[in-house]
């Protein structure tokens, strides 16, 4: 993807730090047009970053085995060797507590993974994931539900409640996921996150028991509150394009979020338009703000 400026999320970071170090939103004071601009960047890759996290959360709830999932996604992931569907050992332990001894569901699954251990994307997790199973998510109207134990990626601490429920019909595989969070930095940092997301299977229906063929539909809107140090933002977001994600890929490929500043007295001009590319599996964006360009390097 071409672009005018080329960013990591740390520059962004310190781009934020240099202009508003010393300025706090108030909601009776209008920011500075340097300042909206600022407060874009800083709630779209908030987006991006909450995006990634809940939806990585998405995928363990329903990698962990075809017996209350699929199985194979997330840290649970697959890969083929000769043609062949491998499982691979997880970077966790995981338990199992059923209802009764003659009832399965509602079934507690606890995803524990210690202290820290690093999975194969590179990122450290701790703490412990705790996910109660109504049923089967293959069958329409189960859900499950995600809360976290000290839970933390890269030391980011995850707290909060996400919640996946089947709402497929007979023409076409989907989900909700409802999702209300907090991701807090060891620097004293946040992100608030809401989000009401539909995830619908657009390809790979017709090899139901071949998972790499799959692709996702992401639609939905959201909204948070990022501070930065001295710097609290809030916005509200759209995806004006679907999101599209394959199983085959951990990062969203495609689609298209616009993020808008929000406070109590005035809405702000200034809209960031966050895009994923055209299916490319790789960890990039384009955020547009108001003509300018800059690509960042997703979580």
């Amino acid at each position: 993807m071409k672009t005018i400026h080329q960013l990591t999320a740390t520059a962004i970071f310190c781009l934020l730090l240099i202009f508003t170090a010393c300025k706090k939103e108030q909601s009776t004071s209008p920011l500075t047009t340097q300042e909206e601009e600022q407060a874009a960047i800083a709630s779209s890759e908030s987006e991006a970053e909450s995006e990634f996290i809940m939806n990585d959360i998405f995928d363990n709830v329903l990698g962990v085995n075809a017996e209350v999932g699929f199985g194979g996604t997330g840290i649970f992931g697959r890969t083929i060797t000769n043609g062949r569907v491998d499982s691979l050992a997880a970077c966790a332990s995981v338990t199992f507590t059923p209802a009764s001894a003659t009832a399965t569901f509602p079934l507690k699954v606890v995803i524990d993974f210690g202290t820290g251990c690093v999975g194969r994307d590179g990122r450290t997790r701790s703490g412990k994931l705790s996910i109660v199973y109504s049923g089967r998510l293959i069958i329409p109207g189960n859900s499950a539900t995600t809360s976290f134990e000290g839970y933390k990626v890269n030391n980011v601490l995850i707290e909060g409640t996400h919640k996946i429920t089947n709402t497929s019909t007979s023409a076409i595989l989907q989900f909700n996921v409802n999702v209300t969070g907090k991701m807090s930095k060891t620097d004293g940092n946040y992100i608030q996150w809401s989000s009401n997301r539909q995830i619908a299977q657009i390809e790979g229906s017709v090899t139901p028991f071949y998972p790499f063929d799959d692709l996702f539909a992401i639609t939905g809107s959201s909204g948070g509150t990022v501070k930065r140090n001295t710097l609290v933002i809030t916005w509200e977001s759209n995806i004006t394009q679907p999101l599209q994600k394959r199983f085959t890929c951990r990062w969203i490929a495609a689609g298209k979020i616009n993020t808008t500043r929000k406070n109590a007295a005035t809405n702000g001009v200034w809209t960031g338009e966050l895009n994923f590319g055209t299916g490319n599996c790789d960890n990039q964006a384009i955020l547009n703000i108001n003509g300018k360009t800059l690509q960042i390097t997703l979580y």
